[in-house]
């Protein structure tokens, strides 16, 4: 069987990257992430059928990677697949410098250790649209880089010093950009999973700009096959767009949650002031991954969402009891 690091493997697209990829039964999963591991209210692959071959270490890429370059040269790879980052974009304006060490700096440290190793067959890296900024018209893999937060512009950052490696060491890179993923097990925080907390605690929903941000929403196994299709099938040193066949604004999901749970939009919502350096759309062309890894998108947003809410429903009673804000954790 071959191996796969998973770095990050706690984060919401990690945990479901590590389930998918469990599923298949074609590969020994290590999972790294900087906290322990969560329960199975946030870790799918907490019930899967494989689970005998997933093993987790506990490592922060800022502090332990010593620990970190130990583990990858005693386990040997085929496949590592990072996930970890600071990803939150509107907190990015308080401590850039935490974005930058994680993002950035960790980042840099992991990839020149990496380029020095023989084992490695493929480095997939997942990095963000929010690179482009405010996208308009039909942006392909191509596109300038033009972040417009502390977040986008760390990402940017560690883009372009992964393609440093690409053109100096042939280092096996391949790069995700996928749109915004939602489903199950999604952090409370994040918009729809806050709606259906938000209405079923009876709490108005904020919606900055009045939800007029038009956003490419994708259900996270979506977005989990097409890593693991590019893992397997992508090319060195490619970039791959991983998105749906439109765009949606973040009101109109509000309303599908609202119709879906019996309650009245106007009612359960209300306009908040818009995020800095919000961008006002995010949609991306994905034609390259549909054409040369065969993957499109396959889960409606009707379904999602409907997934979302049966999934808050079930962990109700642990769901609750939980913070439903974003807190930092630098």
């Amino acid at each position: 069987m071959h191996k796969i690091l998973v770095i990050g493997s706690n984060s919401f697209s990690g945990s479901d990257f590590v389930d998918y990829a469990l599923e298949s039964g074609k590969y020994q999963i290590i999972g790294v992430s900087r906290s322990a591991e969560k329960s199975e209210v946030f870790l799918p692959y907490k019930k899967n059928n494989n689970l005998k071959n997933f093993r987790f270490a506990q490592i922060d890429l800022n502090k332990d990677w010593e620990k970190l370059f130990r583990l990858l040269d005693k386990e040997k790879p085929d496949y590592i697949v990072n996930f970890a980052s600071q990803s939150e974009v509107a907190p990015s304006w308080e401590h850039p410098q935490h974005w930058f060490e994680t993002n950035t700096v960790a980042l840099a440290r992991l990839g020149n250790y990496l380029r020095g190793v023989k084992y490695l067959k493929r480095y997939v890296h997942i990095s963000s649209p929010e690179v482009y900024g405010t996208c308009e018209g039909v942006v392909r893999e191509d596109a300038p880089l033009n972040p417009s937060t502390p977040y986008a512009a760390s990402k940017a950052a560690a883009d372009l010093f992964l393609f440093t490696l690409v053109k100096n060491f042939n280092f096996p890179l391949v790069m995700i950009r996928s749109t915004n993923v939602y489903g199950a097990h999604q952090q409370l925080f994040k918009i729809i999973s806050r709606t259906v907390i938000f209405i079923k605690l009876g709490k108005t929903v904020e919606l900055h700009g009045g939800g007029k941000a038009i956003k490419s929403y994708i259900h996270i196994r979506d977005i989990s096959r097409g890593e693991l299709l590019a893992m397997e099938n992508g090319k060195d040193g490619e970039i791959y767009h991983l998105s749906p066949d439109k765009g949606i604004a973040v009101s109109r999901v509000v309303q599908i949650i609202c119709r879906k749970m019996k309650v009245d939009f106007d009612r359960a919502t209300k306009a908040a002031a818009e995020r800095l350096g919000q961008d006002k759309a995010y949609i991306i062309d994905s034609s390259k991954a549909r054409k040369t890894l065969g993957w499109r998108p396959e889960i409606s947003i009707d379904q999602g969402l409907e997934e979302v809410i049966t999934w808050i429903n079930n962990y109700w009673e642990q769901i609750k009891m939980l913070p439903h804000d974003y807190i930092h954790k630098s």
